[in-house]
């Protein structure tokens, strides 16, 4: 079995392939930070022995790294899982943003997955087997202060979960849209989170993994998640 996750060196992503390796998939992780991506790949070489291990470096915000990627990944197998989750946050609003933030939040929070995915696409289509995770946000699914071009790149990506959905329903491939509110990560800087106000990266995880144990005439479309006291 084999999980290809992006954005995998911290965070949602660091936290996905760990519970990935602990149910003994092998793993192809990207992302840009060399430093980072090495540091994951030791932990969990470390924890999970018996588990191959496998990290790219790319900007994913780059079509031609999405290229090398996609012929890395399959050099080495036809993946059964694919979890998009590299992607950038920053406030902005539509109507004073600077020229050029909308292009960069496209470019990686949508188009890398769109562009992977495709690259993927055929190798999984003809196994006939297969489940695609993008990771959205909240933020996919209404306007919010500050949203601005990172939710219109957001809206984006959920369009594009729930048109494969609908492509790939009758070829076996499983399509999951995920919608997490606040998580403690290091986008978070120095919050305090002592009172356990957001949720942990591995209450992602642990949902993403479960879904996957289902039938293979069941499939969950969505993943709604916030934090208990809700969204900040």
């Amino acid at each position: 079995m084999l999980a290809v996750i992006t954005g995998a060196s911290r965070g949602m992503g660091k936290a996905i392939a760990k519970k990935f390796a602990e149910e003994g998939y092998n793993l192809i992780l990207a992302a840009k930070t060399k430093e980072s991506l090495e540091k994951t790949k030791e932990e969990i070489a470390t924890n999970y022995p018996s588990v191959e291990v496998k990290i790219f470096f790319a900007d994913l915000s780059i079509t031609e790294d999405i290229k090398k990627l996609s012929d890395f990944c399959l050099n080495t197998g036809i993946p059964d899982i694919l979890v998009n989750n590299a992607g950038i946050y920053k406030p902005g609003n539509c109507m004073d943003e600077p020229d050029g933030f909308m292009e960069d939040m496209m470019n990686l929070n949508f188009y890398s997955a769109y562009h992977l995915t495709r690259s993927l696409l055929p190798s999984m289509i003809k196994n006939a087997k297969g489940h695609i995770f993008n990771i959205c946000s909240i933020a996919s699914l209404q306007a919010y202060e500050g949203g601005g071009g990172y939710s219109v790149s957001k809206f984006a990506l959920n369009g594009f979960s729930q048109n494969l959905r609908h492509e790939l329903k009758s070829h076996g491939i499983k399509v999951t849209t995920v919608f997490p509110g606040a998580v403690f990560t290091d986008s978070w800087g120095d919050f305090d989170n002592s009172n356990k106000r957001i949720m942990e990266a591995n209450d992602i995880a642990e949902m993403i993994v479960a879904s996957t144990k289902l039938s293979s005439q069941a499939v969950v479309e969505e993943i709604v998640m916030r934090p208990q006291l809700g969204d900040l």
